[in-house]
């Protein structure tokens, strides 16, 4: 299987935030970037199904989510496909996005994600184990706070 890349610059308030590479081979996906000029703390991650970027990260859709699961951890074998888990965010205001190997996160056919987008919460995601009304649809990571659309690159 040939190799496929694409590309996710994350925008906040109309500044750029960070670089996502998305790599796909061999039937499974990794996520490789950096954010930066966020508070320090977990920042939750996901892909959103719209690349809708009219209202930042607001109208981006609910979590891509094609099989019809619940909301869990990046490992967790019950899990929408859109879950990223966190990113950690340094003091610095930076952190280091590094998603080794994702089997649900297709960059062709069917569930492909090419146009549609990454969103970055406020706060961190629950991993759907917080017990909260909202733990299995959002990981109850609070407001959107930055998005990209997911773009192929040729």
């Amino acid at each position: 299987m040939a190799t496929c890349k694409a590309i996710c610059v994350v925008y906040s308030n109309n500044s750029i935030v960070g670089t996502l590479t998305l790599t796909s081979s061999e039937g499974s996906t990794s996520i490789h970037g950096t954010l930066s000029g966020l508070t320090p703390g977990k920042h939750g991650l996901s892909i959103c199904v719209a690349g809708d970027l009219s209202q930042g990260g607001n109208s981006c859709g609910p979590i891509f989510n094609p099989f019809g699961k619940t909301h869990g951890a990046p490992t967790d074998e019950n899990r929408m496909a859109g879950d990223l888990g966190n990113v950690e965010i340094g003091e610095n205001g930076s952190g280091v996005v590094n998603i080794p190997d994702n089997a649900l996160v297709q960059l062709l056919g069917p569930h492909s994600v090419i146009g549609r987008s990454i969103v970055v919460y406020a706060g961190e995601d629950d991993l759907g184990r917080g017990g909260h009304e909202n733990s299995g649809t959002t990981g109850n990571a609070g407001p959107r706070i930055a998005a990209g659309v997911i773009g192929l690159v040729v």
